[in-house]
């Protein structure tokens, strides 16, 4: 499913980045990834999805080389194949719930906005508790309830990979539990990848495998230097 090989990445601005000699994850698997804030868990994420493009390496996932892909392509298999919930959760304010949940079939021909994806999109919204909020615009909605929304988003095309940012961060147990059974029985249902950065370590005994970017010598991950400042979480 995901193959990286002698991978490496660096932000312009200020040479942050990430060293991937080897990373394999098998269809199907799940794995957390561990670790401080700002030490590359979101860095990795984005370079899966294909946000973040390598300076250098191979990057596979689903098959396809992601960097031997065109914009408008790259474009279209991100949409079609990865589910993602970001941190900042990329949520338009001006469009309701139900809207913002169905976006990816607004945004890519190739996914056309069925019956069967419209239903979907309700079983989501009542598994997530936004059935009730489901025609309320997002910028109604309290931080916890757009997360929720996010995560909808993220799972609406049912997806071979769903890359999930610190998504239960701000939820409280019951609801971070019924989040994490959601997006586990969705990987199980369809045969998904699913990884997952948290810094919820009781999530952690529930994955397959955790790849903790605190220990480059165990996790093979090593950050380039110069880190990131405190407030770069996203990275």
């Amino acid at each position: 499913m995901i193959e990286l090989s002698d991978v490496q990445f660096r932000y312009e601005k200020d040479g942050f980045g990430l060293s991937v000699p080897s990373l394999r994850i098998a269809v199907g698997e799940t794995v957390a990834l561990a670790g401080p804030s700002g030490c590359g868990k979101t860095t990795l994420l984005n370079l899966l999805s294909g946000i973040l493009t390598p300076g250098s390496g191979r990057l596979i996932v689903a098959d396809r080389e992601l960097s031997s892909l065109r914009d408008a392509e790259l474009r279209a298999f991100r949409l079609k194949t990865v589910g993602q919930v970001f941190q900042e959760f990329e949520l338009l304010d001006y469009l309701s719930v139900r809207e913002n949940i169905q976006l990816p079939f607004c945004i890519n021909p190739a996914l056309p906005l069925t019956r069967d994806a419209r239903a979907e999109c309700e079983r989501l919204c009542e598994s997530l508790g936004l059935d009730p909020l489901a025609d309320r615009s997002i910028g109604r909605l309290s931080h916890g309830e757009r997360q929720r929304v996010a995560i909808g988003r993220a799972l609406v095309t049912r997806p071979r990979l769903l890359l999930a940012d610190e998504p239960t961060g701000n939820l409280d147990p019951s609801t971070r539990d019924r989040i994490v059974d959601l997006l586990f029985a969705q990987a199980r249902e369809r045969q998904a990848t699913l990884v997952f950065a948290t810094h919820d370590h009781c999530l952690l005994p529930r994955f397959d495998r955790v790849i903790d970017f605190g220990s480059p010598e165990e996790s093979g991950i090593e950050l380039l230097a110069p880190r990131p400042t405190a407030t770069a979480e996203t990275r």
